[in-house]
């Protein structure tokens, strides 16, 4: 699934809203434009890592409850229930970024693969350095799939919600995928 700024011309017209979701791995901040029929656009997906007064608010942006079909793939996912996601988005990023996030949908259910196969896959290889900037720009944490790229090694490299979470996420699939 390919996602550019043209598949959602005049998106950018419109004012964003958030809401966040409770989940077993901890809060999710969602951003997204609403649409007709119940279906948003989603623009970032986040875990809240901080519950420091103010943390859930942000004051440029209105609270608005996400669609219930949104909010329950996110809980199935979560619960190990759900594989994929079937939501539109809306990327932003460079041309580089964009292949790197593509590259992350080829990443099965269940498995890993390292940074250095990503820079492979895209056609540079070498840059695994590369390819993990990319990652840590990710706007849509677990659809676009980043915490499925680990380190050549085995380790589980960084992660912007935090390693414990990459675990974890790592872990729901594993077991959900035998």
């Amino acid at each position: 699934m390919k996602y550019t700024q043209q598949k959602w011309k005049g998106l950018a017209s419109h004012k964003p809203l958030y809401d966040i979701i409770s989940t077993a791995l901890g809060d999710l901040r969602i951003t997204y434009i609403p649409g007709e029929h119940s279906v948003a656009v989603l623009l970032t997906v986040e875990f809240l890592l901080s519950r420091e007064a103010g943390a859930e608010e942000d004051l440029a942006l209105k609270k608005q409850a996400l669609p219930e079909g949104i909010r329950r793939q996110f809980n199935r996912y979560i619960s190990g229930k759900r594989r994929n996601f079937d939501i539109p988005v809306w990327i932003e990023g460079t041309d580089f970024d964009k292949r790197v996030w593509q590259a992350m949908k080829d990443i099965p259910y269940g498995e890993t693969r390292t940074y250095k196969w990503v820079a492979e896959r895209i056609g540079l290889p070498g840059g695994e350095r590369a390819v993990g900037g990319a990652l840590s720009r990710n706007p849509l944490s677990i659809i676009l799939p980043c915490h499925r790229v680990i380190q050549s090694d085995g380790g589980l490299g960084g992660y912007s919600s935090g390693v414990e979470i990459k675990r974890r996420l790592l872990e729901i699939e594993y077991y959900n995928s035998l």
